[in-house]
């Protein structure tokens, strides 16, 4: 039963899932940052629809068909940059609003971050605890200390992934700094 629950929490706390949470939240409380539904749609198409269409994909896909969870797992982060990129590339072209627009950039930033970690210096962070950390962080950005409320979601990812054996605390814990600080480096990048 503990290993169902695990798996629950884990699936419904995919970055994909959170970003769609974190990004209707804006929608909703403040939606002057999108401007319009369009704009919000689009978002959601960048950090939620391309990163989730790697796993149908995974078999398309000659170089990641037969890796298994691993491939998936890579196909994912490609995915999810592409999203990124596209969604930066959106905001500009279309001259969004600075919190759009730093949303975005922390999106890609974190995203750029992980892969460079986890594929380029072979240090395991947690994509998952940065999928939450870093919206989080950022809605903190956005609607001050009342975006708190998101901490025990953080808590249930960190016991799910132990409980599964996806990761280690330290991978939880690195993975967990790594897009609150890409919210940082963004902030300082459009502070300039």
């Amino acid at each position: 039963m503990k290993q169902k629950i695990a798996k629950i929490v884990r699936v419904a706390t995919l970055a994909p899932i959170i970003a769609l949470i974190a990004a209707t939240i804006m929608f909703v409380c403040k939606p002057e940052i999108f401007g319009d539904a369009a704009t919000y749609i689009l978002t959601l198409v960048f950090l939620t629809v391309l990163p989730l269409l790697a796993y149908p994909l995974q078999p398309v896909f000659p170089a990641f068909r037969d890796k298994g969870r691993s491939g998936q797992r890579t196909l994912a982060m490609i995915m999810a940059v592409v999203g990124y990129i596209l969604g930066i590339i959106f905001a500009l072209v279309w001259q969004l609003s600075q919190t759009l627009f730093m949303f975005f950039l922390t999106y890609l930033l974190s995203g750029l971050l992980l892969l460079l970690f986890n594929k380029g210096f072979k240090i395991k962070a947690s994509g998952h605890a940065g999928g939450v950390s870093g919206p989080i962080v950022f809605l903190i950005y956005v609607f001050g200390p009342v975006a708190l409320w998101g901490i025990p979601v953080l808590i249930a990812v960190y016991w799910a992934s132990l409980c599964m054996k996806r990761h280690t605390p330290g991978e939880l814990a690195f993975g967990s700094v790594i897009p609150p600080a890409a919210v940082l480096i963004a902030w300082l990048l459009l502070s300039l």
